[in-house]
Parts: structure tokens; sequence; C-alpha cells
């Protein structure tokens, strides 16, 4: 048996691809224990986890906010700034606490809780990383910025790390588990031999509770529309703009909108809002899903052979939107501009286009194919092993 801790930001979309590896390495007969801020780890990873608490900046402060203007390098660097680098510097403490008292023979950081893996090398424990594909190329063609985040990890390495180390924070120069494959990335030949295609990792999750199945109507093609968790403050116009689209298809179109801040006023002519839904369970019963271009939802999605209609905000989204279109799977179209007209042509062309869906469905063969949570946690089992010895 095996130590393994999990090193968690405070966001439900980075927390949910680990769920599967912990559950797997547990059914493996593995002890796992969480280092993140209690309130968003326990309702996911279930209250008898075992979860080592850690700080972090307070999630409702409106100075977190950034207004939808804040594109490209100056939202990256606003993300940096305001939350990414205070994050880290208020989770060490607690992911300092927690290695030294759960011991763990494996520490796994997720990409964005850079604290992991500055306080696993100070602290002499191996490591890995828990990324998506945009992890290695959401910076490409910005290399002012990368230098800028290079030099800020520099700054922080020297406050909560080893000044001596050179290795990258937010990817481990041992093994970085990715929750993705070729077919949706493209060719992997240029990242490092550390990196491991594991597929999405998948888990069974609490459903919402009343979900009204019986409002769906099983002769007219079903659309999930969804933000994810983290957009909901930019979501209104957008949201409102695939309503109308939908609206105008409803003889033979209905769209389950996920819109938790109740931006849109009321369900009918087709569609069915909800402040939030069972996503997994749901997936099934649709034909083509609207959103931002989220990893989890784009991996979960194309998991289920559906095709998408992506509009990428910011961040990684653009890389993960470029990717579903590149494999086929998928139209982009531009979240702040697009018009119904345009959502709706996207939505005609992804429903009744077969070859989005053909591609979809490839996608999701090879997710299938490369093991999802059992890959990964074979990867991590590998790295507790004690190195082969020369024969003489």
């Amino acid at each position: 048996m095996s130590r393994f801790l999990f090193v968690v930001p405070p966001l439900v979309g980075h927390i949910n691809p680990t769920l599967g590896v912990a559950a797997e390495l547990a059914r493996r007969g593995h002890e796992v224990a969480w280092a993140g801020l209690p309130d968003v780890l326990r309702p996911l990873a279930g209250e008898r986890a075992a979860v080592f608490p850690c700080a972090a900046p307070p999630l409702d402060d409106p100075a977190l906010l950034r207004p939808l203007s804040l594109r490209g390098p100056a939202a990256l660097k606003f993300l940096w700034e305001r939350f990414l680098i205070p994050l880290a510097e208020q989770m060490a403490p607690g992911v300092r606490t927690a290695v030294t008292e759960f011991r763990p023979d494996v520490l796994i950081a997720d990409q964005q809780a850079v604290a992991g893996g500055l306080v696993a090398e100070q602290l002499g424990v191996p490591w890995a990383t828990a990324t998506t594909s945009a992890g290695f190329t959401a910076l490409a063609g910005m290399p002012k910025v990368e230098e800028w985040i290079t030099d800020v990890l520099h700054a922080l390495r020297q406050r909560i790390g080893d000044p001596d180390s050179a290795v990258d924070p937010r990817l481990s120069d041992r093994l970085v588990l990715t929750f993705s494959t070729e077919e949706l990335v493209g060719p992997a030949d240029s990242f490092g031999d550390q990196v491991r295609f594991v597929g999405p990792s998948l888990a069974s999750r609490t459903s919402t509770d009343g979900f009204p199945w019986d409002l769906l109507d099983p002769g007219r093609a079903t659309v999930l529309i969804t933000l994810g968790t983290a957009n909901a403050e930019v979501g209104a116009r957008f949201l409102a703009t695939c309503a109308e689209a939908v609206r105008s298809r409803s003889d033979r179109l209905q769209a389950v909108v996920v819109d938790p801040s109740g931006t849109l006023e009321e369900s009918g002519d087709g569609l069915l809002v909800r402040p939030s839904v069972p996503q997994l369970a749901l997936l099934e019963r649709c034909d083509a899903v609207v959103c931002h271009g989220g990893h989890n939802t784009v991996c979960e999605t194309l998991w289920h052979g559906l095709p998408l209609v992506v509009a990428p905000i910011r961040d990684d989204q653009p890389t993960i939107a470029a990717q579903v279109v590149d494999a086929g799977a998928g139209v982009r179209v531009r979240f702040g501009r697009a018009t119904a007209d345009q959502l709706g042509t996207a939505l005609d062309a992804v429903l009744d286009e077969p070859g989005y869906r053909a591609a979809a469905e490839r996608v999701g063969r090879s997710f299938r194919a490369a093991g999802g949570a059992a890959a990964a946690a074979a990867h991590l089992e590998h790295l507790t092993a004690p190195p082969a010895t020369e024969s003489r």
C-alpha cells in the first residue's frame, strides 16, 4: 500500500478529473488524502475523505472577477497576479502540514495548484502533475507572458519552494498526467517524455435532485447549453442569444440551459432552464452541446460521442476550442459577438452534418482506449516502485 496526496485549487472543474483517479487508487488498496479548501472539496470528494485544509483567496471577492473585455495576455496576467500566486502562498502552509502529517509516497498537484510542486520539491517528495492538454500550449505565441510567469514563479519559489530547483512547478519532470488524447490534442511529439495521455477521468457524481426528465421531448433533438461553473458573471448575453436561436427552431430542437445566475426569465418555447444539471447523466440524452470550451465539458461531451459548438471566453478555452475544430468535432463561434443566426447555423451544422458526429465518436473511442482513471493510477503506482538495480 502507498499513500497519495492530491493538491487541488478550489475550482470544481479542476477537482472533478482527479476524483476518478483517487477512487481508483483507493480501490487498489492505497491510502488517499487531499489538500485544499474543505468547503469546495468535501461535497465532491465525500464527507469521509481525508482533507487537509488549505487557505485560499475568498472566492466571492469582487476583485477576482475579470471583466469580459479582459482577454489574452492581460487576462492571464490578471489570473496569475490576483488569484494563482496568492492561492499558492495561502495554500503552502496547509500543503506543508499535509505532507508532514500524511507522509505521502507521491504528491499529485493540479496544474494551477503550484504550491503542491513547490512544497513537494522543498520536502523531497516525488510529485506528479494533473493537467489538461492546454497546460502545454495555452501560452503558445505569447513569449512575453511566458517570460513574465517564469519570473513570477522564480520569485514564488524563493518564498515557498526549493530555491535551488529549476523544475517548472506547473509541470512535474517525473510524471504529467494529461486528461486527453492525441486524437484531440494532435501529435504529442513536442511534449516531454514524462507526459502520459490517459484520456478523461470520469467519476460518478451526486445527481441533481428533481431534474424533470419527463419534460424532455424524445421527438426533438436535445442540446445542452452550459458555460461551466466559473463564467456565470459574463454569460447573460450569450445565453440569451442561444435561447433566441433555439426558440426559432423549437419545432425540431429543445435545449437544456444551465443558468446558475438566473439571467433567463423562464423556460418554454423549446427551453428548459435550470440552475444546475446532472451533466453526465444528461449527456446520455443529448445530441449536441454548446459550451465555452472548458476542458471538462468538452471531454465529457466527446466521451459521449457528441459534437460541439464552442464559444471560448479566455485562458485555455481558445486552445481547447481549436482542438475541437481541428479534430472535426465541432464549430467555433465568437462568444462576445455571435448572433442568434450564427449560433443557429452552427447548431444546424453539428446536428445535421454527420461528419461532426463521426469525428466526435472517433475522439470518444480514443478516450476510452486511453484508460482514464485506471491508466492514471497505474502511472502513479509506477512512481512508488523502487528503482531497478543493474545486474552485475
